[in-house]
C-alpha cells in the first residue's frame, strides 16, 4: 500500500540514507536531537481533496504507534510529546534516549487521514480500500489474486524534485499466484509485463525461445551495490541442541556449497559470508584498531576467530561425498568435543544417549532441494534432520512464534543499517515473538554493537560498528549461510522500458515507464 500512502519525507534509491521534502516541504532538527519540527507544504491532499494537516500527522504517529510492527511501536516510542504549532507545522519531542537515526525514520511517517478513520476502525480487516494520498489509489481488488492501482490524475506531488521521473505507469496491477511455476507460466503468456527471478536455474533453462532469441523478451541481469539477502538455515539458539557453538560449527562444516551451486546451480551464486553480503558493510581482514576497540571489552565472551581474520565458508571441491571427507572429519571432532559420541551409526549425547536429531522449517519444493543434500551429509555423521514443508499462513504462524529448531529464511539490510539490527539481533527480542532474532541471539556485545549502530555520528562511524557485528554474528555461526546473486535478474516485454542508468540500490521499477507506440 505505500503507493497509496505520501510519507513526510522520502527516500532515495542513489543515496546510503537521505529523505527529501515530501508532505514537509522543510525541516527543523535541533543540535541536541532533542526535537523536530516539521513544516508541512500547503498543497499536500489526501485524495478526496481533503488538505494534509498537522492534525493527520499527530494521528498517524499516536495510531502506528499504538498499532504499528514492533520496531515501529518502538521507535515511534521516542517522541514524548506532539506539538501542533499551527495547521501545517508540528513538532515531536524526543527522549534523550532516543538514537541518531530516530529522526530519519520519523522523516518517513507516512501520513493517514484522520478525517476517513474517525469513521473507521483502524484496527479491522477490511476490502474496503482505505483513503490514501500517494501517487495511485486501489481500483479494484480481487482478494487472493489481484489488485489494481491507478494513478491518481491531479496527484499534488507529481511535480516535486522527489517524484519526478517516478510513477509513469497509468496502472499497475499486482498478480499472485500460489505457485512460482504457475506465475512464470503467466508471464510467458504476456499475461504479466514484468517478472523479477529469483531462481537462477529457471533463469538458465525457462526463459529460451524466439522471443527472447529475438530481442522481444528483455532478459538482463542488472548489477546492485545494495546488501543481498542474508539467507541462512538459521539455529535456534532457544533449543539446547544448539546452544553450543561447536555444535553450530559442526554443522556448518557439513554443508556443501560448492558440491550444490555446480549441481543444482549452474555455478550461479556466491557464497554469503557476511550479513551484509555484495556491500561495503561486509568484514574483510583483520579487524582494525577502531573495530578492536568496540570488541576487546567482551573478549571474554566472543570466540577467539572474532579477533582474526574474517568469516570464511567451509569450502569443498565439490566433487560430491568424497569432497566433504575432511570437513566432516573436523565436524565429528567437534561434536566429540561437545559431549557427542558414534554409538552403531548414529550420534548421540555421551551422558543421556539421546540422539542427535532436529527438524528443519522450509515453505516450498525449491528450498528442499536446497536442503536435502545437507540431510544426507548429516546422515553420514549420524545426525537425523528431517525436513517440514508447511504452506506460507503455517510458516509465518511458526517463524513469529519460533517454533522451529532450524529455518530456512532471510534478513533484508540496507546501505545504512539502524534500529532494526536491535529487532533482529537484540536481547530485548530474544524472546518477542513476530520479531526478526530468529536464532535468540542473547548477546552483551552484540547489544553493544547493535546500539552503536543505531547512534553512530558518522558514515565512518557506522561502518566500524556494522564490521565489528558482522564479525561476531558470522564467526558465532549462528546459522548455515547460504548464497547470493550480486545483481537482479529481471524479465520483462514491451511496452515495459527502463532508465539507461541503475541506481546504488538496483532497478526502481517506479522509474520505469511504458512506451507508447
Amino acid at each position: 500500500m505505500n503507493l497509496t500512502y505520501d510519507t513526510l519525507m522520502q527516500r532515495v534509491w542513489d543515496e546510503p540514507f537521505s529523505v527529501y521534502g515530501l508532505v514537509a516541504e522543510r525541516v527543523e532538527l535541533a543540535l541536541d536531537r532533542s526535537w523536530m519540527t516539521f513544516h508541512l507544504n500547503p498543497a499536500a491532499r489526501f485524495h478526496d481533496g481533503h488538505p494534509v494537516t498537522a492534525r493527520d500527522v499527530k494521528f498517524s504517529l499516536e495510531t502506528l504507534r499504538e498499532n504499528g510492527r514492533p520496531n515501529t511501536r518502538r521507535v515511534y516510542g521516542f517522541v514524548t510529546a506532539i506539538e501542533i504549532i499551527d495547521d501545517h507545522t508540528i513538532t515531536f519531542r524526543l527522549l534523550p534516549s532516543a538514537e541518531r537515526e530516530v529522526p530519519l525514520v520519523l522523516a518517513m511517517l507516512p501520513v493517514l487521514p484522520a478525517h476517513y478513520w474517525a469513521d473507521h476502525d483502524f484496527g479491522r480487516t477490511t476490502l474496503t480500500p482505505p483513503l490514501g494520498g500517494g501517487p495511485y489509489r486501489v481500483a479494484s481488488l480481487d482478494p487472493g489474486r489481484s489488485i489494481t492501482y491507478e494513478r491518481v490524475a491531479d496527484y499534488w506531488a507529481a511535480d516535486l524534485p522527489v517524484n519526478r521521473g517516478q510513477y509513469n505507469f497509468d496502472t499497475v496491477q499486482i498478480e499472485y499466484f500460489r505457485d512460482d511455476d504457475v506465475a512464470l507460466e503467466a508471464f510467458k503468456a504476456r499475461e504479466v509485463n514484468f517478472r523479477r527471478e529469483s531462481d537462477p536455474n529457471a533463469w538458465a533453462t525457462r526463459y529460451s525461445g524466439p522471443a527472447a532469441e529475438g530481442g522481444l523478451l528483455k532478459l538482463e541481469q542488472l548489477p546492485h551495490h545494495r546488501p543481498d539477502w542474508t539467507l541462512s538455515l538459521i539455529f535456534n539458539t532457544r533449543r539446547d541442541l544448539f546452544d553450543d557453538l561447536r555444535v553450530r560449527t559442526a554443522l556448518d562444516l557439513a554443508f556443501d556449497f560448492e558440491w550444490l551451486d555446480r549441481a543444482v546451480f549452474r555455478d550461479a551464486y556466491k557464497r554469503i559470508e557476511s550479513y551484509y553480503p555484495n556491500s561495503e558493510l561486509a568484514a574483510t581482514g583483520l579487524p582494525d584498531a577502531a573495530e578492536l576497540a568496540l570488541l576487546e571489552p567482551f573478549r571474554d565472551s566472543l570466540p577467539d576467530a572474532v579477533f582474526g581474520p574474517a568469516y570464511e565458508a567451509p569450502r569443498t571441491d565439490g566433487s560430491g561425498m568424497a569432497g566433504r571427507r575432511g570437513n566432516l572429519r573436523k565436524a565429528l571432532a567437534l561434536l566429540k568435543q561437545a559431549g557427542w559420541m558414534l554409538e552403531n551409526g548414529r550420534l548421540v549425547s555421551a551422558e543421556t544417549g539421546q540422539p542427535f536429531s532436529f527438524e528443519i522449517l522450509i515453505q516450498t519444493g525449491q528450498e528442499e532441494g536446497v536442503v536435502l543434500e545437507w540431510v544426507r551429509t548429516l546422515d553420514r555423521i549420524g545426525i537425523t534432520a528431517r525436513i517440514r514443508s508447511v504452506d506460507a499462513t503455517q510458516f509465518r504462524q511458526r517463524l513469529n512464534s519460533f517454533d522451529y529448531d532450524v529455518v530456512n529464511y532471510r534478513w533484508i539490510n540496507s546501505l545504512s543499517p539502524g534500529v532494526e539490527q536491535r529487532l533482529y539481533f537484540g536481547s530485548e527480542n530474544a524472546e518477542v515473538q513476530g520479531s526478526r532474532n530468529y536464532p535468540g541471539i542473547r548477546s552483551p556485545a552484540v547489544d553493544a554493537l547493535v546500539a552503536g549502530i543505531a547512534d553512530a555520528s558518522s558514515r565512518a562511524d557506522l561502518l566500524t560498528h556494522v564490521h565489528a557485528l558482522d564479525r561476531v554474528l558470522t564467526h558465532s555461526r549462528y546459522g548455515v549461510l547460504l548464497y547470493h546473486l550480486g545483481h537482479d535478474l529481471v524479465a520483462y516485454w514491451p511496452p515495459v522500458t527502463r532508465p539507461a542508468v541503475t541506481p546504488l540500490y538496483g532497478m526502481v521499477i517506479e522509474a520505469w515507464w511504458a512506451t507508447r507506440p
